[in-house]
């Protein structure tokens, strides 16, 4: 520990607030709340850690604190910092995705669709969350099934496809009855909340009615929507109030690593969401706590929170805006302890994979930093690819401590044909040119998919930009087998075929070569499935989609007269259109 740092602890007030840990790029890597600062921040340098702690305690050169009035108010200051900073030691319970959700528009004719944004488009009702997307779809073709609604984002002239198949009643075309779009919106509200009866009830007069009428055909489709009924509906019940939507959360802590595992129920139906283990850098209570606050900034709050009884319930109840319960016995009781099984559970079964891959992650570091002699925590592998020039790009992945890290990796387009040193050159520049203007933190090391060339190509780069970044390459056997590394000055350094280095090597060598290939792919089939109708001035995205629509395909469009054209384009275009396809 430097002098600095030790002025620093000696001078930090009992108050409460936050504190940021920062390493040597003055990058924040931890943010952590306390009700005593002073004490909380002293405790990482004193005293035996375990492994986890004492990897973040040795990345740590800096740190600033944030003086609160509160504990509540260095809760909310610690979640907001989190989100804002996103330090590779917290960890993130945030989801970057959503979960999804079916949408009923208050529209005259209405719409359903899943959708994941709930602030999107407030004239409508919600119904969710579901556990994953192919449930909230399966849900969402069944009702498309039994409920003929529009399908169109934006109402066509003429009927389409879906009115002919009978899905869809054309309002675009016809007068509809009043109150035949109501009694469908109603009937599917009751549905969506669980009240499937009345829809079962008419499905099996169908199906018997066809079947009496020897329409057999008909009555199979009935029998299939009832089974498709079936699976969809068939959740698991729980005994509470149908009104209530209502979370449980629990954790369980073991082996250095905190598994957190949540239950959910929406309308009686119970939802598991998905199981987290991560490693423990700090105290589980408030790491559990850390989570729940971060967790409904981007979920919706349920009537009722269910918490284990050892956290801080009057500091949550104040800092989250709806009602939150510790239950002792009973039902509540009973529900909460299936989530914290649950969690025990997923851990145990869980643990051995999970710590498997993490100590080989943390061997192979190891090895690279003995082989280097270089403390190595974020590296970047680069690639190019084209086919005779053409389709040029490049590709970036990003791996902290072993682990790829996919919301860093980038992809570019470049524009020097087969040329792989200049190519190598301007992705590159690109990249590092932009980390300087954004003051982005820089690798500590750049692994190249090539030889010496390559590695001047990018320290030339570097060197220009004023980045001192240690550079590369990756030498194969005659196998095309990673064995060894090589730098600038062509000194080699072997690395054995057995060890985890190897292994965590190649897996990054798969990674930024897949990622650019399939870069690359993408570019060439965008271009081989470019379309004719694209040289036509004045027919964009959504012409092209009306003309398929209208004709059916390519073909008859290129059999339609200038006239038929003219029923779906302006005369012009259509004119120009029918050139182009005749000429």
């Amino acid at each position: 520990m430097n002098d600095q740092l030790q002025a620093k602890l000696a001078t930090l007030p009992m108050s409460s607030g936050c504190y940021l840990m920062k390493d040597k790029n003055g990058t924040i890597i931890y943010v952590g709340k306390a009700k005593k600062l002073k004490n909380r921040v002293n405790q990482y340098f004193r005293g035996a850690h375990d492994y986890k702690t004492t990897k973040l305690v040795s990345n740590i050169v800096d740190f600033d604190y944030v003086v609160t009035n509160s504990e509540k108010e260095a809760l909310l200051l610690e979640i907001n910092l989190i989100k804002k900073y996103r330090p590779r030691f917290n960890i993130i319970f945030m989801d970057d995705k959503s979960y999804p959700y079916i949408r009923l528009t208050n529209e005259e004719y209405p719409t359903l669709q899943v959708v994941r944004d709930l602030k999107k488009q407030k004239d409508a009702r919600y119904f969710g969350p579901y556990p994953d997307v192919q449930a909230a779809r399966k849900t969402l073709e069944l009702l498309q099934e039994l409920f003929p609604l529009r399908r169109c984002k934006h109402m066509p002239n003429k009927v389409c496809l879906y009115y002919h198949m009978g899905m869809c009643l054309g309002p675009c075309e016809f007068e509809i009855e009043p109150g035949v779009y109501k009694k469908m919106r109603e009937d599917i509200i009751r549905f969506l909340k669980g009240d499937i009866k009345e829809i079962e009830k008419e499905l099996i007069v169908k199906r018997d009615t066809a079947s009496e009428n020897l329409e057999f055909e008909q009555a199979k489709k009935y029998h299939e929507l009832l089974l498709s009924l079936s699976h969809v509906v068939a959740k698991q019940q729980v005994d509470f109030d149908h009104t209530k939507d209502i979370d449980a959360f629990g954790y369980y802590c073991d082996k250095g690593y905190i598994a957190i595992q949540g239950l959910f129920i929406r309308n009686g139906k119970l939802l598991d969401r998905a199981f987290r283990l991560e490693p423990m850098y700090d105290d589980a209570l408030e790491m559990f706590t850390s989570f729940m606050m971060q967790y409904y900034l981007e979920h919706p709050a349920p009537n009722l929170l269910l918490l284990p009884q050892e956290m801080d319930m009057e500091l949550i109840q104040e800092t989250v805006p709806f009602k939150v319960h510790q239950p002792v016995k009973g039902a509540y009781k009973k529900f909460l302890d299936m989530t914290v099984a649950n969690a025990k559970q997923q851990l145990e079964q869980k643990f051995v994979v999970e710590s498997e891959h993490l100590l080989k992650e943390e061997k192979a570091m190891s090895q690279l930093y003995e082989l280097l002699q270089q403390d190595v925590s974020r590296i970047e592998l680069y690639d190019n690819s084209h086919i005779s020039g053409a389709f040029a790009v490049g590709g970036c992945v990003v791996f902290i401590d072993g682990l790829p890290q996919k919301h860093l990796y980038r992809h570019y387009k470049v524009h020097n044909a087969n040329d792989d040193f200049a190519n190598m050159k301007e992705v590159i520049y690109r990249r590092y040119s932009r980390m300087i203007e954004e003051e982005d933190v820089f690798a500590d090391l750049i692994i190249v998919d090539g030889g010496v060339l390559q590695i001047h190509a990018a320290k030339e780069v570097l060197s220009t930009l004023g980045v001192d970044v240690r550079v590369l390459g990756l030498v194969k056997d005659d196998k095309h087998r990673t064995h060894a590394l090589i730098d600038e000055y062509e000194q080699y350094f072997p690395i054995e075929p057995s060890s985890e280095l190897f292994f965590l090597l190649t897996r990054m060598q798969d990674e930024v070569h897949g990622y650019t290939i399939r870069f690359h792919q993408k570019l060439r089939e965008k271009q081989q499935t470019k379309s004719i109708l694209d040289e036509v001035s004045g027919i964009g995205e959504k012409r092209k989609k009306k003309l398929m629509n209208h004709f059916g395909s390519f073909k008859k469009i290129k059999e339609a007269t200038i006239e038929q054209l003219s029923e779906i384009l302006p005369n012009q275009v259509a004119s120009d259109l029918y050139r182009v396809l005749h000429e």
